[in-house]
Formats: structure tokens, C-alpha cells, sequence
């Protein structure tokens, strides 16, 4: 009786447990047990941790994920008195149109891919190689082309003159068509009360005023002025007064409105703004 109470109890195990247990090695019965597999779940668990991330101080909402993450960032406040000059924008300016609702307006800005920069690039292009065939011709003494006759014209000086006339005509045409190819003074005017900025983009020549965007404070806008003189080289010019600086164009250059378009122009943007009228 005491050695059953020493003893402890354990259930008998069923026939062929036994024997395998029996002939089994005593290392494998030492084998610690293998902890359950995880892979299953593993490729679930960092996709939690990245949603439960917490989103960064100072972002608010709009580090959140979703469609929320892809709202459009805050501008930045410019101080009062100043504007902001950046070289960054985008290849947007072809394909925007007149837009006006309640608190936007957008007004684009035809640059110099205008008909009349065409006509007068062809123009100059024909006289200029037409100097230079007639200059070639006489200093060839033959005629290159058959309806430009130059057998009666001397290369000295006649001749050099028409050369000199084709060559600067060239230099003329070329600078006229790399104008127009750039679309130099093309850009946009944009008033946003929402963001409360006035953005003025414009394009340039090549290089580091290439892109120009001009970004001030909406409320530092006065007055709309406008600038009408007549004669042999009209001008009908519409300007923003801004507190603490130079008054801002915001027409096109070289092809001057009609006294119409000009007044239309400026009215629409006082009415916007809710300034007065100068000028007029």
C-alpha cells in the first residue's frame, strides 16, 4: 500500500502506442516539440501595423489613408507685403480656358503663338531667302533660280548689300519662329479666394526665367487700373495695384484688346475682387 501511494498514477497507454514508444530512439523522444507555423498570418500582420501606424504630427487628416491622402497640400502663406517668384509649374497653360465660379477666377494669357507672329515670320523668312539667292546668284555670276534673274546685278556693292539684307533677315526669322515655338508670353492669371493667393504665371525664354510664377496675398490687392493710350502704337493695358509693389499687367503683350474687351476685362475682375476701378 505504501509503495502504490509513492507511485504515480498514469493511464495505460493503448497496445501500439506502446511499441512504438518502445522501440523509438531516445533522441527523438528528447526532440522538443515544433512551435505552430505562423506563415499564414504573418503576410496579414504587417499591413495591421502599417494602418495602426499613427500619422505623423502636424499632418492632421490628410496623412490618413485612402482617398483623403491624395487632397490637394495646403498652400503655403505668403507674408504680407511680399510675393513669392517660383520657376515650377506645370505644362498646363495649353489647355486651360476662361474660368469663373464664386471663388476662382482663372483668365489665360495668349503668348506668341498668335496669327499674326505667323505671318509675319513667314514673311520675313520668304525676303530673307530671297536676298540670299539674289546675293549668291551675283557672287556665282548664274542664276540659281530661274525667276530670280541677277545678271545684271554687280556682287560689289549691290550684291553685298542683298546678302547682308538676307542674312539679317535670317537671324530676324529664326529669333520670330524660336518664339513661337517656345510661346513666349503665354501663361495664365489666377484669383483664388479660397487659398486667398493671386497667382501670375507666365512663360520666358529658355533658361532660369523659363517658368515664372508670381504668387501674392489676395487681400493685398487695391485697385484694378487701366491704361488706354492711342495712336500710332496703342496700348490698352490692364493692371493690378498691389500694396507695396509695382502695379501688375495682367494683359497680353503685342496685340493690344479692343476698348471693349479692355473695359469688359477690368470690370469682371473689380466685381471679382471687390475693388474700385482706376482709369476709366
Amino acid at each position: 500500500s505504501s509503495l502504490r501511494a509513492n507511485t504515480p498514477f498514469t493511464a495505460p497507454l493503448p497496445p501500439r502506442l506502446t511499441m512504438s514508444v518502445a522501440f523509438a530512439s531516445p533522441a527523438l523522444l528528447a526532440r522538443p516539440r515544433a512551435a505552430p507555423s505562423t506563415a499564414r498570418f504573418g503576410a496579414r500582420r504587417p499591413a495591421r501595423a502599417a494602418a495602426s501606424t499613427p500619422a505623423p504630427r502636424g499632418l492632421g487628416a490628410r496623412a490618413s489613408l485612402g482617398p483623403a491622402s491624395r487632397q490637394r497640400p495646403a498652400p503655403a502663406a505668403v507674408p504680407r507685403g511680399r510675393s513669392v517668384v517660383t520657376h515650377a509649374e506645370p505644362d498646363t497653360v495649353g489647355t486651360l480656358s476662361r474660368t469663373s465660379t464664386e471663388t476662382c477666377l482663372i483668365d489665360p494669357v495668349v503668348g506668341a503663338k498668335r496669327f499674326s507672329n505667323f505671318f509675319w515670320a513667314g514673311v520675313v523668312t520668304t525676303g530673307a531667302t530671297g536676298f540670299l539667292i539674289v546675293g549668291a546668284s551675283a557672287f556665282l555670276e548664274h542664276n540659281l533660280l530661274w525667276f530670280l534673274d541677277a545678271s545684271e546685278i554687280k556682287f560689289f556693292p549691290q550684291g553685298l548689300v542683298m546678302s547682308f539684307y538676307g542674312v539679317a533677315g535670317t537671324l530676324l526669322a529664326t529669333y520670330l519662329w524660336l518664339t513661337i515655338n517656345w510661346d513666349v508670353g503665354a501663361g495664365y492669371n489666377e484669383f483664388n479666394k479660397e487659398e486667398g493667393i493671386m497667382r501670375i504665371f507666365r512663360y520666358g525664354f529658355p533658361g532660369k526665367n523659363r517658368r515664372i510664377n508670381l504668387v501674392s496675398n489676395l487681400s493685398d490687392v487695391q485697385a484694378v487700373r487701366v491704361e488706354i493710350r492711342d495712336g500710332v502704337n496703342p496700348q490698352r493695358v490692364v493692371y493690378v495695384r498691389c500694396k507695396g509693389k509695382s502695379d501688375i499687367p495682367l494683359t497680353r503683350i503685342g496685340q493690344p484688346m479692343t476698348l471693349a474687351e479692355t473695359e469688359q476685362k477690368a470690370a469682371d475682375l473689380a466685381k471679382f475682387l471687390g475693388v474700385p476701378i482706376e482709369g476709366l
